[in-house]
């Protein structure tokens, strides 16, 4: 019988060593995703193509190689586009599939028709329409190949509903698509590595930044050796934890603002000098301090305060290898300025400040004391060093503030909201984790334990966005725990008082303004039942006021088999400044509303 479309294209994509496929059909890409599961590709249908989409972009990061999302023409591309947005941005391997409409009724305004090549082509690194069936494979494997080697990000394949539909007498003229070898990887020049290295023996407070792409590298054993053999201190961003463990002696993350100001040798591994490393500017930083990048992308060398004559346009696992024989037997001495003195003194300070938040006893809590309710609880079950919990976090106060209580010790097992701080990826970045970590054959590694319990810690604001895919990881028996920190706001709450929260309600239903009264632009429901969500799709859900509830809902959350929302009633935070601590202090005080 001669094949069909679909039928090359799903064959194609197991040619290429595809196992999952995130997404959402319709008419006619329906016909490649049954194809797919045909051949025993899993399919995981989400209830919107921006989850989708976000879905597919952590896969890639967390395997290595690009994740893949099917979705229909038209709207189904302009609502993944956020994930080809994130993809780029965050440098994760994307292959977006969208169908079309017929070939030759372009520019007719046929149903659902779009210009996907010309809208993507400036967002993607390839956007490309396979001329013919026959040349469906290869497109395929171009654009597979395009979207993972060098920078990763995005790549986009245009699959027009004839093409799909159509059928091929002679297939043996078809080129099959193999499993595309690991990109090769390069290094650096031999006299700048050996210049590297002389900095850093000469710096009196140099730092380590570790970033997400250490993680995406894989070069956690080369860079966990560089810091215990040369005793460097580090500091890892939000997704570049876990390269070496969050306990680490050396890890100078709870002095940050002192680590970031009294370094005069910075050498940053896969990570950028934007806005998460305050552009490398004073007064962050201090004014006379060296940026080596070793990136692989040469577009980022040089960026911003970076200097370019230092740095090395290379792969971490070769690189660092590198570096480590040119800088021999060498060892920081802490003796040679007040430095380490100073980041030891911070650590115990900030560490002390922690310690006392949590012990509040407000009621509502605090984010302080719920986390530290969670973090204390989850780490009796399962000991951060058993490498078996992903955290996924959004929500600008829930994502801050969290990031610095749940240590964990391996690689790839925080996920938060990125370079472009996007709210609405948690979810999908969930359902990512699972399948990454917990299939059959998972193609996930991080860690001694191989299965993972996924957490994500989600604001009540981000929750929103892509809430309904609790029905999706219910629908596969996903045994996701969520935790909505709910305090009724964009950042802040308007009330911990119902009747006063209805009266600012009815205020501004009259049509009277805020300061007659009313909701805040900020303002989201209040107390909403966000844990009957996963009660009507099968999971269990629960509402929490107190930390003895807290504790027994993240306990049966754990041992559930079921997706499971613990909806966390905290503090309002009524009046509080509203401002985003990654951007506050410096000359420009930052996002203020």
């Amino acid at each position: 019988m001669a094949p069909t479309g679909a039928q090359i294209i799903a064959q194609s994509l197991h040619g290429l060593g595809v196992s999952v496929i995130f997404g959402i059909v319709g008419i006619p890409v329906v016909e490649i995703a049954e194809e797919a599961i045909n051949l025993g590709i899993r399919f995981i249908g989400f209830r919107n193509e921006q989850a989708a989409s976000y879905a597919a972009s952590a896969y890639g990061y967390l395997t290595g190689r690009p994740g893949v999302c099917l979705v229909v023409g038209g709207p189904g591309v302009l609502h993944a586009m956020p994930g080809i947005g994130n993809s780029s941005i965050n440098a994760f391997p994307l292959l977006v599939l969208a169908g079309s409409s017929e070939s030759h009724l372009v520019s007719h305004g046929a149903f659902q028709e779009l210009d996907a090549i010309a809208l993507l082509s400036p967002h993607t690194k390839l956007a490309i329409r396979p001329p013919s069936l026959d040349s469906v494979p290869q497109t395929l494997q171009n654009a597979y190949r395009s979207s993972w080697y060098g920078r990763p990000g995005p790549g986009f394949v245009d699959l027009p509903a004839d093409l799909i539909q159509e059928t091929i007498e002679d297939a043996s003229s078809i080129q099959a698509t193999t499993v595309v070898s690991d990109c090769p990887r390069g290094g650096g020049e031999k006299n700048r590595v050996h210049k590297v290295a002389h900095s850093i023996k000469t710096a009196k407070a140099p730092l380590v930044v570790i970033g997400k792409g250490a993680a995406y590298a894989k070069a956690e054993l080369s860079i966990r050796e560089l810091i215990e053999r040369s005793n460097l201190p580090f500091l890892p961003t939000p997704m570049g934890k876990g390269v070496l463990p969050d306990s680490h002696c050396l890890n100078s993350a709870s002095a940050r603002s002192v680590a970031l100001k009294e370094a005069d040798v910075v050498l940053i591994l896969g990570a950028r000098l934007n806005w998460i490393l305050h552009f490398g500017d004073t007064p962050k930083w201090n004014s006379s301090v060296k940026f080596i990048q070793i990136d692989i992308s040469a577009e980022e060398i040089g960026r911003n305060r970076g200097d370019a004559s230092l740095s090395i346009l290379g792969d971490l696992r070769v690189v660092v290898p590198q570096l480590l024989d040119a800088l021999g037997p060498w060892s920081y001495n802490p003796s040679v300025s007040s430095y380490s003195m100073n980041l030891a003194s911070a650590k115990s300070k900030n560490t002390a400040i922690a310690s006392e938040k949590a012990l509040s006893t407000a009621i509502p809590m605090t984010y302080a004391r719920v986390f530290s309710t969670i973090e204390r609880i989850l780490h009796s079950l399962s000991p951060p060093d058993q490498g078996e919990i992903v955290y996924v976090s959004e929500g600008a106060n829930t994502m801050d503030i969290s990031r610095s209580i749940f240590p964990v010790c391996y690689p790839r097992l925080r996920l938060d909201a990125g370079t472009h701080a996007t709210m609405g990826v948690g979810l999908g970045y969930a359902i990512a984790a699972h399948v990454a970590y917990n299939s059959i054959t998972p193609e996930g590694v991080s860690g001694p334990r191989r299965r993972k319990k996924i957490v994500a810690l989600e604001g009540d604001s981000a929750f929103g966005f892509s809430a309904m895919e609790i029905e999706t990881m219910a629908r596969y028996g996903m045994d996701i725990l969520v935790f909505v920190i709910n305090n009724g706001g964009v950042y802040h709450g308007d009330s911990d008082d119902a009747r006063e929260w209805l009266q600012l309600q009815k205020t501004t239903q009259e049509g009277n303004r805020v300061d007659k009264g009313g909701l805040r632009s900020t303002s989201l429901g209040y107390e909403v039942g966000y844990e009957k969500i996963a009660q009507m799709c099968g999971g269990i859900g629960f509402l929490v006021r107190t930390p003895e509830e807290l504790e027994n809902a993240t306990r049966k959350g754990w041992e559930s088999d079921k997706v499971c929302v613990v909806n966390v009633i905290i503090e309002a935070g009524k009046g509080g400044k509203l401002e985003f601590a990654w951007q506050a202090g410096g000359k420009n005080k930052g996002a203020k509303l």
